[in-house]
């Protein structure tokens, strides 16, 4: 009977023995698998550009309003695209940090600065295509693109499939890329609040917009047909960085900035 007691004893401890190492060995496999993941996610990041595969513009779209009402304008158009490219893709966009980009709210911070929709959009540019560091200028110049486009166009273009207002929502033109002047002239054209469920959905559109119309030159990009039409020469010209439409702020009393002696 002892001898039977001391076999099972030692049955037992062999047993556990074995477990603890099968569990170590896994969890060990697993330390690594997540290692050699982060690694290579580091690898890839640091290299551009980054994998792309054509993505539906409509879709995109669609993803980019219902995001907003969750993290808002910047973190919306980056999330509706990088959310897509990390089930097709995979790294680096799954480990990406898109919520961190819910600051551009508010035109950064609340700070009525440039609209997060079309600064979230410039962060997905340049991360996919490559900053201009990187050898290449079209991720800065797409982003142009977008800024140009943004200012000129009777914004929301994109109406989506279910709307949370289903009342016409007016479109207005900002002639500006800044967020203050964006969405307080559209307050004034249809006389709504800051606070309205008007001015949020048109928000949300204005977001869905600008992520349908990224898609449309990421696509252009990715099939070697992306052509530049911003324009980015205002520094240049004028010796301080800046739009076309200054007195729309300084009226006609606009600064001549001190040029550098030839």
């Amino acid at each position: 009977m002892k001898e039977n007691t001391e076999n099972a004893n030692n049955g037992r401890r062999k047993f556990m023995v074995g477990a603890g190492s099968l569990a170590a060995g896994l969890a060990l496999a697993r330390f690594m698998d997540m290692a050699s993941s982060a690694q290579a996610s580091e690898t890839t990041a640091k290299k551009w550009p980054w994998p792309y595969v054509k993505l539906d513009p409509a879709t995109t779209a669609e993803l980019a309003y219902k995001e907003w009402y969750r993290v808002f304008c910047g973190a919306a158009v980056i999330n509706s695209i990088f959310s897509q490219l990390a089930e097709k893709v995979g790294e680096p966009y799954k480990s990406f940090p898109a919520d961190a980009f819910i600051f551009l709210e508010g035109g950064m911070a609340g700070f009525g600065t440039v609209c997060g929709s079309i600064a979230g959009a410039n962060v997905a540019s340049n991360l996919i295509v490559g900053p201009r560091i990187a050898g290449t200028q079209d991720g800065a110049l797409m982003g142009a693109d977008i800024f140009d486009w943004y200012a000129e166009t009777a914004m929301p273009v994109f109406t989506p499939k279910s709307p949370k207002i289903t009342t016409k929502i007016v479109q207005t033109t900002s002639n500006s890329p800044l967020c203050h002047i964006s969405v307080g002239r559209w307050m004034k054209a249809a006389d709504k609040p800051l606070g309205s469920a008007e001015r949020k959905d048109r928000c949300a559109r204005v977001a869905a917009s600008v992520a349908y119309h990224l898609v449309e030159k990421l696509n252009l990009w990715h099939e070697g047909k992306f052509a530049a039409t911003g324009d980015i020469s205002c520094a240049k010209e004028h010796g301080i960085t800046g739009q076309r439409n200054c007195t729309d702020c300084h009226g006609d009393n606009v600064p001549t900035p001190p040029r550098a002696k030839k």
